[in-house]
């Protein structure tokens, strides 16, 4: 996998707000290959669209990949003829190795690329870069499987993309609903962290990016799109299947063994409100009580496994006790990290001592209850001891995740001396961080200085080369094209 540097962490979403209309605001990539026939009406189309319906500069770049046929040449027409129409060519083939050569270079606030066919249609377009532009989201992908999508191809492709999508879901756990469809958009300062990151260079580039931006935190949004298969479409369907599936196990094993540095990704959300001090407002209950409820039932079967082993050589109040010792220490630990989200070493050693507190309450009733047991029937079978146990240790257990949230998990932050504790939901830790007050959207990192602009034109590169590692600002001052955009006498 790739480990070379990346700019930085992302600053937190803006909206794009309204100014000069110098910079394009969306660049829409077209990656083509011996597409000399297709590309002339797909840019001819496009343009109209873009011109009719966007209210803000755009810019149509076609990435020639290594075209043998011709290709440059209805490129370079196209070019002459329409200014919002650049080309870029590679002399080596890959629609991955096109797209992050043209991003990189590409100095737009929102990128965005769609198959030269025109499969997807173009209503949405808007609609998928919309939130980028708002600030939403960090990515934006077209999706076939959505149910609102209406969809027309044949069995053969459809089995094949759901297949591949429950793949996805079993193998690498993703939970956007389609990978592959050629209709996607990203943010450029997302696009200059993540692009590093991704590997593939051909088909597969889609859906390592998706991943790896999925398990760093970033926000995808869906659009259901209207789509016609294209019949001639020269995607080779084995080859493309088998590359795919090397990716997901190449992808796969980098997650398992944590060689991905997806900390490079996270993003300091500004306007989240999980990240403000909301007085009055119970934090993560309902989250809190799920994992509460899959801790102390793992730690129950774990605790009765011990009983049963240890009531082997010992009475059934040794046997209690020992058992609740050990399962208390692992519940503690494990409901410290996985149910009120408490990463590090500090305070592990009185969040023990708090819980072995707890583990006493527990074993008064327990053990109180074992002794009425014992009481009452003088030699009881061992399913009745299993089974009281049972009653008194689900009494128990809503003690403890009432002590647990009130007393030693609580968010008094005496911790962090005096601090407020940020439960952060990005892959770092929680931090303790000085109280500070709070904007509309929460306090914003410092933006680094932007830079000049990198003028756009028609070069010849090996891949690569276009790769600009420099940093921008990717929030642009922007304002619609047309002047009858904000007209209020416009009567569209």
């Amino acid at each position: 996998m790739r480990t070379d540097s990346s700019p930085g962490t992302l600053p937190a979403r803006e909206h794009l707000p309204a100014g000069n209309a110098g910079t394009p605001v969306l660049d829409v990539v077209i990656p083509v290959y011996n597409e000399e026939k297709d590309l002339h009406p797909c840019v001819r189309r496009l343009h109209e669209h873009l011109t009719r319906t966007f209210p803000y500069a755009f810019r149509i770049t076609i990435a020639d990949n290594a075209s043998t046929d011709g290709t440059p040449l209805v490129a370079a027409r196209l070019e002459a003829e329409i200014p919002e129409v650049a080309v870029f060519r590679l002399e080596q083939k890959g629609r991955g190795r096109a797209l992050r050569t043209v991003w990189s270079a590409s100095e737009a606030p929102i990128l965005a690329y769609m198959d030269v066919d025109l499969s997807t249609d173009l209503n949405a377009l808007l609609p998928l870069v919309a939130p980028l532009i708002s600030g939403h989201s960090d990515l934006a992908i077209g999706s076939r499987l959505a149910r609102a999508s209406r969809v027309v191809r044949g069995p053969k492709r459809e089995l094949i993309s759901r297949a591949y999508n429950l793949i996805l879901r079993g193998s690498l756990q993703a939970r956007f609903s389609d990978a592959q469809c050629g209709f996607k958009a990203i943010r450029r300062d997302v696009a200059q962290v993540l692009l590093p990151l991704v590997e593939d260079t051909g088909w597969f580039f889609d859906t390592e990016m998706l991943v790896l931006a999925e398990r760093a935190g970033l926000r995808i949004h869906e659009v259901p799109v209207d789509w016609v298969d294209d019949p001639d479409s020269t995607v080779h369907i084995v080859n493309t299947a088998t590359d795919d599936l090397k990716g997901v196990w190449r992808i796969g094993k980098a997650l398992a063994t944590g060689s991905l540095p997806l900390d490079r990704l996270t993003r300091p959300f500004g306007d989240d409100p999980r990240d403000r001090d909301i007085q009055d407002v119970p934090k993560g209950l309902a989250r809190q009580l799920v994992g509460f409820c899959v801790v102390g039932g793992l730690s129950t079967v774990f605790y009765l496994l011990l009983y049963s082993v240890f009531r082997q050589f010992s009475g059934s109040q040794v046997a209690n006790a020992l058992a609740l010792l050990v399962s208390a220490v692992a519940n503690t630990a494990a409901n410290r990290r996985l149910t009120f989200g408490v990463r590090g070493r500090g305070g592990a050693v009185r969040h023990q001592a708090q819980g072995l507190v707890v583990f006493g309450i527990g074993l008064a009733l327990t053990s109180g209850s074992l002794a009425a047991l014992n009481a009452a029937t003088g030699n009881p079978a061992h399913s009745t001891e299993l089974a009281v146990l049972i009653a008194a240790n689900l009494a128990a257990t809503v003690l403890r995740f009432l002590l647990f949230r009130v007393w030693v998990f609580s968010d008094r932050g005496e911790d962090c001396g005096g601090s407020t504790m940020i439960a952060t939901h990005t892959p770092s830790s929680p931090t303790c961080t000085t109280t500070v007050p709070y904007g509309p959207s929460g306090p914003l990192p410092q933006r680094p200085v932007p830079q000049q602009p990198y003028r756009y034109q028609t070069t010849q590169v090996r891949a690569g080369e276009a790769a600009d590692g420099s940093w921008r600002d990717a929030t642009m001052r922007l304002q619609p094209v047309r002047s009858h955009d904000t007209d209020p006498g416009d009567p569209r």
